[in-house]
């Protein structure tokens, strides 16, 4: 079938770029097809089905992610297929090729994804963490919509991440709680937390200036890390946990069906394991488990319980 578009494109005077770009396949995939005859297409496409490639026996699963949601990355692709394989030992540059073979195949065309530049100075070993908050709409094992909201941390040395879900709005207490949770997943805090100017945290005055709500004031002043509030005009000073956010939700909220909030936080630490601190961040080069061990050692113990509170229990606190 894509042989004959593409020839019937070109019999219609179509540019090789505007077939490419008609049938979502890349030009040198044109002119390929353009140069045989039909018998030679049917032969090269029994050529291909007989070498047999590493990803072939999970090819319909890959068609069958790609057929139902078209927008999947390779990068998602390849987290679905460790996630439902654990002992699959795979490269991203093989999915990578191998999903971008089977668009062309069966043309299954791809939303196209911006990029997000991280402006940011990088920042010593232990000196900040970036918070911020997400909510996302996911498709339930029932064929219902939820609204889930998480907190998502991110060292901005190491890029190592932590994320936690919850099934309501997100309260000052709930946010002091995912802290110490996350305090607890990293071994230690860092010397300054960076915020944007949520609710949860800073109330106005009416002078304007921005001040820490009472609840989390003291808890401030009990963990003693130092707090940047980000201003409205200058989103660069929290790009690192922005491109976070926008991570969680684009690879592994999108399209993952929900059961539970238990189910879904377990499965949120191990995407987190397996994927999320293990790839190669685009700005350090380096995978954010391999520096985390050593920025581990830059941190500040966190080690006695809050005052306010006679136990901490941390629901989803596993280190990875």
């Amino acid at each position: 079938m894509l042989y004959l578009n593409i020839q019937q494109l070109h019999q219609r005077k179509f540019k090789v770029s505007q077939i490419a770009q008609e049938l979502k396949v890349s030009r040198p995939t044109v002119y390929k097809y353009l140069k045989m005859t039909f018998e030679e297409t049917k032969a090269y496409m029994e050529q291909l089905q007989g070498k047999g490639k590493k990803l072939d026996p999970y090819r319909d699963w890959i068609i069958a992610w790609l057929e139902e949601y078209p927008h999947l990355s390779a990068a998602q692709i390849h987290d679905w297929l460790l996630e439902r394989y654990p002992d699959l030992v795979v490269g991203e540059s093989t999915v990578r090729a191998y999903v971008k073979e089977m668009r062309e195949i069966y043309q299954i065309d791809k939303k196209v994804i911006i990029r997000q530049y991280e402006a940011i100075p990088e920042q010593p070993m232990g000196k900040q963490i970036q918070v911020d908050w997400g909510e996302t709409k996911q498709k339930t094992t029932e064929k219902n919509e939820i609204k889930l909201y998480f907190i998502a941390f991110v060292l901005a040395h190491s890029r190592y991440k932590y994320m936690e879900w919850q099934g309501r709005p997100f309260t000052t207490n709930d946010a002091i709680q995912c802290h110490e949770n996350a305090f607890q997943f990293y071994g230690g805090r860092t010397e300054e937390i960076v915020y944007d100017q949520d609710r949860l945290i800073t109330v106005s005055e009416n002078s304007g200036q921005l001040l820490l709500t009472s609840e989390f004031q003291s808890y401030v002043n009990e963990r003693k890390f130092k707090v940047h509030l980000c201003r409205k005009a200058d989103p660069e000073s929290k790009g690192m946990i922005e491109n976070v956010v926008k991570y969680i939700k684009g690879n592994f909220a999108d399209s993952r069906v929900f059961s539970n909030i238990e189910d879904w936080n377990n499965r949120a630490l191990q995407w987190l394991h397996r994927t999320g601190n293990q790839h190669v961040h685009q700005t350090t080069k380096k995978r954010p488990a391999e520096v985390f061990p050593v920025e581990k050692q830059h941190l500040q113990p966190v080690s006695s319980p809050l005052s306010h509170e006679s136990v901490i229990t941390p629901s989803y606190n596993k280190e990875y």
